[in-house]
């Protein structure tokens, strides 16, 4: 049974951190592509972050320079490191990963989603 498991989310005021983390088990966490996607109420849903497998990263652009993308194969688990955090950050924060063969997309699975809210 495949699992991702968010944390790290919270109440912060503006220009603070937090650092959120993804657990995952059920699957060869190595090969899987890892994105952190938010979703504010009433918008839909962004992709945020993300990490391939080889390690490539590559940001929104309303997040560069404040929040860093990592990831930890052996422990299989994954990492959106937030700085100087805006209200407008304020969202749901899903992790998400998927696997690439050759090309196409073979599996996809998501966490259930860790609330940050940033208050002004």
């Amino acid at each position: 049974q495949v699992q991702l498991v968010e944390s790290g989310g919270g109440l912060v005021q503006a220009g603070g951190s937090l650092r959120l983390s993804c657990a995952a088990s059920g699957i060869i966490f190595s090969v899987n592509d890892i994105g952190w996607y938010r979703q504010a109420p009433g918008k839909q849903r962004e992709l945020v972050a993300a990490i391939t497998s080889g390690d490539s990263t590559n940001y929104a652009d309303s997040v560069k320079g404040r929040f860093t993308i990592s990831r930890d194969d052996a422990k299989k688990m994954a990492y959106l490191q937030m700085n100087s955090l805006k209200p407008e950050d304020t969202a749901v924060y899903y992790c998400n990963a998927r696997r690439t063969v050759l090309g196409i997309i073979r599996n996809v699975y998501w966490g259930q989603g860790t609330q940050v809210t940033v208050s002004s």
